[in-house]
């Protein structure tokens, strides 16, 4: 998948006025890049879409206009993209109540390395995770990982002929698993892999 350049970008005047109707196609679009593990776990995957949503937002809010500035962004948020060969995912931990997402998050340490993806017929695809910078302290874990699912040629070969896919995280605090993840964001994770 190319990375995102700035001719492709809105300028401020431009997303002002398509910042609606681009935020609900986004919105749609992401419904099918969201895979809950659980009650509190989930995977939002990320693409092309969805990242220059992000960059969109990240200028307006901070009213970058000039071209370092803009530059600076798609440094940060390009590595995001996924290449072909694999999945990027923000991994969110959700818990409404503070309190509850303390110990959670205290008792979840080394959880970003127990989840997984398996397409049907091969091994679980485990992640790299936090590639940018660790998030976990002696404490506790992030509520927000970042993470890189490497598929071999085979995986991809046998998603591209339809295999089906499952996900789920086996860590001692957390255990749930999707035996079948929905063919909708079966096919859009599908369609970010080449050949």
């Amino acid at each position: 998948m190319d990375k995102l350049k700035r001719s492709e970008l809105y300028s401020l005047e431009q997303y002002a006025e398509k910042r609606a109707q681009f935020r609900a196609q986004v919105m749609a679009h992401k419904q099918n890049r969201r895979l809950g593990i659980g009650p509190h776990a989930t995977l939002y995957f990320e693409d092309r879409l969805t990242i220059q949503y992000q960059v969109q937002e990240m200028l307006r809010t901070e009213r970058i206009f000039e071209s370092a500035g803009i530059e600076e962004e798609l440094a940060a948020y390009n590595p995001l993209i996924p290449d072909g060969s694999n999945w990027k995912a923000t991994f969110m931990i959700e818990y409404a109540d503070e309190a509850e997402r303390h110990v959670a998050l205290t008792n979840m340490k080394g959880i970003e390395k127990a989840v997984w993806m398996r397409v049907e017929g091969c091994e679980n695809i485990v992640p790299i995770a936090d590639e940018d910078l660790e998030r976990e302290d002696e404490e506790k874990t992030s509520a927000v990982h970042f993470l890189r699912f490497e598929l071999n040629p085979p995986m991809v070969a046998a998603l591209k002929r339809g295999a089906a896919m499952s996900a789920g995280i086996d860590h001692p605090a957390y255990q749930h698993h999707v035996q079948l993840v929905a063919q909708a964001i079966r096919d859009s994770l599908v369609a970010d892999l080449d050949g």
